[in-house]
């Protein structure tokens, strides 16, 4: 009795002394077994065949050499993993016919989520069940922007087993995510991490907000699901960021309900389209900021804005800042084209700029995302031109030039660049100058004259045109 009273009083005190410190309790790890044991059957493997003519035109060559006796498993899609971080690698070998990756059930009738890259070019898509029963696919339609894919099977022996979609707005950075799917192969492997962050923005892929993650995601876990700890779909796992092709560390899943957006346009119209604004931004830096006269870096800059586009037609101007749109606030300008994207095509929006300093409200009707131009290039004009404060030389385009580059008039090109001002900012030989602060380089005189009527230490920005680009580029006039 004593020793229970001793052993009770000790865990009074502990008590005692952990409420009065405000020491953390240490909380165990979750227990993921009851999550996977229920999702599981709802998980598929895909595998996808393509002829030879169309593998060996669209895989990229692996940018090293294996060790002698290894070899990739079969239907390892690294290439694919490659190819979407380093871009076309030139002309490939003979290569693998087939290509593995994972999927999660939707529908009790067989509709199956999955990635556009898994089944990218396929002539043939097997889903593979847990059971092991193989069903062949259908695919009902493919978005290459948003890299989701919606396939059809016809179930066999009554309705299949179906996930539960989750709410991605409720995630929290540093909350618990789990994977399941089929990396290099091996079916039905479960790896879990915490949420990293939300809403970013990965290069040529600007239309998605991805989920970043930890969990471990490699080769065929693509088009996997990620759960949270309810047990709920929240993402679509989709690319990985590796100087490897293997895992490290960082890992992207697209939000379930952009997903379902997309699957609902898929079974409508075969298709997807998005909103669009008519406009090409870029973040606000220190310097630029400085430059347009605001206490700290927001919004989105809108560097070029498309003729006949719903910028224009509302009045939006290049050096504009896009403050707000539809009512929510733009903090980075990858925030922007999200939103945009998942606006209802026609509908009247309230979007609130920065104008020459003065904040402005507009109206803008946004409409459908048309499809992407044909990038343009110019040769340099054969003009010779002195170098200014700036370090630049520059020279006027050529009727030639501005018809490859789009450029009606106004603009000069730079002919070269040297130690200074404008080569610490990133001009660079070949881009045109379009603007000097909030105003238009008419021709290569004008250029000058802006130039020269610069104040000495204070921070100006260049609006340049860059192949296809436009962007703002903030540089220090030197005294």
């Amino acid at each position: 009795m004593k020793a229970l009273a001793r052993a009770l009083s000790g865990w009074l005190l502990l008590v005692g002394v952990s409420a009065l410190t405000g020491a953390p309790v240490a909380a165990s790890p979750p227990d993921f077994s009851a999550l996977v044991e229920e999702n599981s059957p709802a998980v598929v493997n895909i595998s996808s065949e393509q002829d030879a003519s169309t593998t060996q035109a669209s895989r990229p060559k692996l940018p090293f050499e294996l060790p002698e006796g290894m070899e990739l498993p079969d239907g390892v899609p690294l290439e694919e993993f490659l190819r979407r971080f380093l871009g076309e690698l030139g002309e490939s070998p003979e290569l693998p016919s087939e290509s593995l990756g994972s999927g999660f059930i939707i529908s009790a009738d067989g509709y199956v989520l999955t990635n556009h890259h898994v089944v990218k070019d396929a002539d043939q898509i097997i889903v593979r069940l847990s059971d092991r029963s193989e069903l062949p696919a259908k695919l009902v339609g493919s978005d290459e922007r948003s890299d989701i894919a919606l396939l059809k099977v016809e179930p066999k022996n009554g309705p299949l087993p179906t996930v539960k979609i989750g709410d991605p707005a409720r995630l929290k950075a540093g909350q618990w995510v789990l994977a399941i799917g089929s990396p290099f192969g091996f079916d039905h492997s479960v790896t879990a991490g915490i949420v990293s962050a939300k809403g970013r923005a990965l290069p040529q892929e600007t239309y998605v907000p991805f989920i970043q993650t930890d969990v471990a995601i490699n080769p065929g876990n693509s088009g996997g699901p990620l759960f949270n700890l309810d047990g709920e779909v929240v993402g679509i796992n989709s690319q990985i960021y590796s100087r490897t092709g293997g895992f490290m560390g960082l890992s992207f899943a697209v939000p379930i309900d952009v997903a379902m957006d997309v699957v609902d346009q898929l079974k409508k119209s075969g298709k997807v389209t998005r909103g669009w604004l008519g406009v090409m931004i870029q973040d606000v830096t220190r310097e630029l900021a400085e430059s347009f006269g605001m206490a700290q870096p927001r919004g989105a800059l809108v560097a070029r804005v498309m003729p006949d586009g719903p910028a224009a037609k509302a009045g939006i101007e290049p050096g504009d800042i896009i403050l707000r749109f539809d009512g929510e606030d733009v903090v980075y300008s990858s925030d922007l084209p999200p939103r945009v994207g998942r606006t209802a095509i026609g509908r009247k929006v309230a979007v609130d700029i920065l104008h020459a300093g003065k904040p402005r409200t507009l109206q803008l009707v946004v409409e459908a995302l048309p499809a992407e131009a044909a990038p343009v290039a110019g040769k340099s004009a054969s003009a010779k031109v002195s170098v200014d404060r700036l370090g630049l030389a520059v020279a006027d385009l050529t009727p030639a030039q501005r018809e490859r580059l789009g450029i009606d008039r106004g603009g000069v090109r730079v002919r070269r660049v040297e130690a200074g001002a404008a080569r610490d900012a990133g001009v660079q030989t070949g881009d045109v100058i379009l603007s000097v602060n909030s105003d238009a380089v008419d021709d290569a005189a004008e250029y000058r004259r802006l130039v020269e009527r610069l104040p000495a230490g204070k921070v100006a920005r260049l609006l340049v045109q860059r192949g296809d680009d436009s962007l703002w580029l903030a540089l220090r006039v030197p005294k």
